[in-house]
């Protein structure tokens, strides 16, 4: 079921109705919610509901057990439980294959022929995000930062919480399951808030990333004919589609959450006004990159440690963070060249990062600038099947000017100047929402015409999210 179809405005109202009559009784709530996000993901393919009830399950009991447990070996066995069923799961659905190709592959450039059994695995949607957020409350559990929950269908629901089931963001225990356990309240600047971060979605995904989608898919294409500077405006409308689709989701995720008074993390702080990798990586898909730093670099002892083991507990995570997109070795080069930059601003002393919060323009501009433009070689590297491809995209490169080149170029300005004009402010504001802080019917004026744009600019044949894959 997706943000985007014409049944999901339905099952929305009919589930919200219904929790509203329940606002005196959150746990019949939460049971209500469970029933509906049950629902909304069994919509695509019921058969994976046992994956997520297995998740759940199994560190559900494990949460329990180390709590009770009166040695650091049975809770460090249990922990041990939790990590292999969850990452077992993970990776046999999304992995299998890959690995069993690439071994294959490796071995035929030896002269060997290995027989390995191929198997047609579906990937479950949203696997990625639910494993790691069930994952993360049992580690969180281990290292005493959080009790058990003892409630099972507020467990279940943590896990499973439908408007960010399948793309995020990945959240925590410590900060969603409080809000599970108790009685929510709802004021209209949160109902405000959610209905403005909810359009403010669907703009991005219908009017910005499904309108340069195509100027993409054509770029990208195997046999695309695009040549000069028609390439790099396909790699430019790639970054801001990716950003618009992706970003787009997690403002309608955290918008039905404010409407049912959930606060969800924000995902996304314009992050194409990074400075740096590392403040690229603070405003990038925030819940897995926190995720990532608290549950395998910082253990991994971060940056506690010698130059040189730094710059390898960087590109492990890095590694891992490309291949958690998917099983595909252009995932993988996305993460190590996303760590050599890393690597690289942390050591050069004229790339190393001043003052992140700065909002003067003159100050930011030549920093922005370069990232952006690294960035933009980081999305070639992500959306690119294999090295060919990359070669050939790379051999259409120039600064030549086609007849279709204007027309994709008006197009992109109309898209996106509007979006950036916004984003320019909101970061001197530091205020990711500081239209809604004007006098109300001027914010109501601005919704209308979101809705009014949608209307006339959203495009009706909508794609999946792109996150949807990962």
């Amino acid at each position: 079921m997706l943000f985007h179809s014409v049944i999901f405005p339905c099952f929305f109202i009919l589930v919200y109705v219904i929790y509203l009559a329940m606002m005196r009784r959150h746990h019949v709530q939460n049971l209500w919610l469970l029933l509906a996000s049950y629902v909304f993901y069994g919509w695509w393919d019921w058969r994976f509901l046992g994956l997520l009830l297995l998740s759940t399950l199994t560190d559900y009991v494990v949460a329990i057990g180390i709590q009770k447990a009166d040695s650091q070996s049975t809770r460090r066995s249990l922990l041990t439980v939790s990590v292999l069923v969850n990452l077992g799961v993970l990776g046999f659905f999304k992995y299998f294959n890959f690995f069993a190709s690439s071994v294959t592959d490796l071995f035929g450039v030896w002269g060997f022929q290995l027989d390995w059994v191929t198997l047609h695995v579906i990937l479950p949607i949203g696997i990625s995000f639910y494993t790691f957020q069930s994952l993360s409350y049992t580690i969180d559990v281990y290292r005493g930062q959080l009790k058990a929950c003892r409630r099972f269908d507020s467990f279940a629901l943590y896990v499973s919480y439908f408007p960010q089931l399948v793309a995020g963001p990945i959240e925590r225990a410590t900060h969603l399951l409080p809000q599970i356990m108790q009685r929510r309240r709802l004021d209209w600047r949160q109902i405000h808030l959610g209905l403005f971060l909810i359009l403010s979605g669907y703009c991005k995904k219908m009017i910005i990333a499904d309108n340069l989608a195509k100027i993409a898919n054509d770029t990208f294409a195997a046999h695309s004919t695009l040549n000069g500077l028609d390439v790099i405006l396909g790699v430019v409308a790639f970054a801001f589609q990716i950003y618009g689709d992706f970003s787009g989701y997690s403002d309608i995720a955290r918008g039905l959450g404010k409407l049912m008074g959930f606060d969800l993390m924000v995902n996304f702080r314009l992050p194409y006004f990074a400075i740096s990798p590392s403040d690229f990586w603070q405003r990038w898909h925030i819940s897995l990159s926190t995720w990532l730093r608290d549950y395998l670099y910082i253990p991994l002892e971060g940056n506690r440690c010698s130059s040189l083991r730094c710059s390898i507990n960087i590109m492990i995570t890095m590694l891992l963070g490309g291949l958690w997109h998917g099983a595909s070795w252009n995932f993988v080069l996305w993460g190590l060249f996303h760590g050599m930059l890393l690597i690289l601003y942390r050591h050069l002393p004229w790339l190393k990062q001043t003052d992140l919060q700065s909002t003067r323009i003159g100050h930011r501009l030549p920093r922005m600038l370069l990232m952006f433009m690294l960035t933009l070689i980081g999305w070639v590297i992500f959306r690119c099947q294999n090295i060919q491809q990359m070669a050939d995209l790379e051999g259409r490169v120039s600064l030549a000017v086609s007849p279709s080149t204007l027309e994709t170029l008006k197009l992109m300005c109309l898209l996106l100047v509007p979006m950036c004009l916004v984003q320019v402010i909101a970061q001197r504001r530091r205020d990711l929402n500081w239209i809604l802080h004007g006098p109300l019917p001027i914010s109501a004026v601005i919704m209308a015409i979101m809705l009014v744009a949608l209307a006339i600019w959203g495009v009706r044949q909508t794609t999946e999210f792109i996150y949807f894959q990962f």
